[in-house]
């Protein structure tokens, strides 16, 4: 475009902005001020002591039932139920950092019927799913959150939980280890929750955290985000947290290993979408997986088809799913998708709330080397409050969430003390 097209442009959108100007001037005394969106929650269900022994038991033994670890490995570890726990799915206003967009969200607050006026609040973070109601607002679809509701809110902590933007409610595209869409998430989640307790007449106790897999990640960013502003953590946890993104994601796709999860092309898939959406770079996508296998990926993103029939048309390995001129940018790393992959480190800053992150020793996902690498590095810089704690030799990914649930919580209650 020449000099004297420029300068036409230029003119006729100085012309439309005055225009528009005129018409918003003219009209602004008739026109009604917009409705804004406010939080709002609904009860959703009761889980009776029955419940809860059901999902220690037979539900738990199916969540295992492909661990390397079982049910039994873990029976009567578990904390006994004392309470009934009454279910709330919320909808909030939030807003999409990268885009700087105002967007609406979902999560659940757990509230136990023990009969007190003030609780304390364990904040969990969900782990990987690849349905769009497999989340905390919908239980009955997430065992995971079914286990934080018989652990913790069975036994007097309100848990509450983010679904994250594009699941539950949410009209978004899957925030799927988006950054600073998640822990904007958890944090107006966090707020939303506080505004339910004060309409039940219920006080905020001491504040806690818990996050599994992607959860790690999110419950990571999270802390640091809730330290930043002040606002007091008592203690965290997280499992399995791929906090070094730029690591692990590297690991999966340029050093295969047998152990490697079978889904860990659907994650990097789901990664690469929700990338090229949120943080707009065009083609990212159809650039780094193979061509047969790119609408196969894309109607898995947007929900169209299931992970098992994902699975069917692209195989188990990662290295069969990209194309091999993507696989090698991470040789330098010096492409958006690698420079976002290296911002989006949540462990490198100097942590003062206690924190335990559970490791296991055949995790699928999350290697140890990176499961370990933010406790060493904040034991490097002068914190001795961050500990990396073995799940065991047999701990999975999965088991190793199971280990978290078990110890965490007694660790949780020495606080309350």
């Amino acid at each position: 475009m020449n000099i004297r097209q420029n300068f036409s442009r230029c003119l006729i959108l100085i012309a439309f902005f005055a225009g528009s100007l005129f018409l918003i001037a003219g009209c602004k005394k008739n026109k009604p001020d917009p409705v804004q969106p406010v939080m709002t929650y609904q009860y959703i269900k009761t889980f009776d002591l029955a419940k809860m022994n059901h999902i220690l038991n037979e539900e738990l033994e199916a969540f295992l039932a492909s661990s390397t670890m079982h049910f039994a490995d873990f029976k009567g570890q578990f904390a006994t139920p004392k309470y009934a726990v009454k279910l709330y799915r919320v909808t909030y206003p939030s807003v999409i950092p990268e885009l700087g967009i105002a967007t609406m969200a979902s999560g659940l607050v757990a509230i136990p019927e023990s009969g007190l006026d003030s609780m304390p609040v364990v904040s969990y973070q969900h782990g990987t799913v690849f349905e769009k109601y497999q989340c905390p607002s919908v239980p009955d679809s997430s065992m995971e959150t079914e286990l934080m509701i018989a652990q913790y809110a069975s036994q007097g902590y309100i848990v509450i939980g983010a679904d994250y933007f594009g699941l539950g409610v949410s009209d978004q595209p899957n925030s799927y280890l988006i950054e600073h869409s998640s822990e904007q998430a958890c944090l107006d989640m966090l707020y939303a929750a506080q505004k339910v307790l004060k309409e039940q007449k219920i006080k905020q106790g001491p504040l806690f955290l818990h996050g599994w897999s992607q959860g790690g990640f999110s419950n990571m960013a999270f802390l640091r985000t809730l330290e930043t502003l002040n606002i007091p953590v008592m203690a965290s946890s997280t499992a399995s947290a791929p906090a070094e993104a730029f690591g692990v994601m590297d690991r999966w796709i340029n050093n295969y290993q047998p152990i490697d999860a079978v889904y860990l092309p659907a994650c990097i898939s789901g990664y690469l979408f929700a990338m090229e959406f949120y943080h707009q770079v065009s083609g990212l996508a159809v650039s780094a997986i193979r061509p047969e296998f790119y609408q196969t990926a894309k109607d898995f993103y947007n929900w169209k088809i299931s992970w098992t029939e994902f699975r069917r048309i692209t195989g188990d390995t990662v290295q069969n799913f990209l194309q091999p001129s993507f696989m090698k940018t991470g040789n330098i790393g010096s492409s958006p998708f690698w420079q976002i992959l290296e911002q989006s480190q949540v462990y490198r800053w100097r942590c003062h709330t206690p924190l335990r992150m559970y490791y296991g020793e055949l995790d699928e996902v999350v290697p140890v080397y990176f499961a370990t690498l933010p406790a060493a590095y904040q034991n490097e810089i002068g914190c001795t409050t961050t500990f990396a704690v073995p799940a065991g030799s047999r701990a999975d990914h999965r088991a190793t969430f199971i280990y978290s649930l078990i110890h965490a919580k007694p660790w949780f209650d020495g606080f309350l003390k």
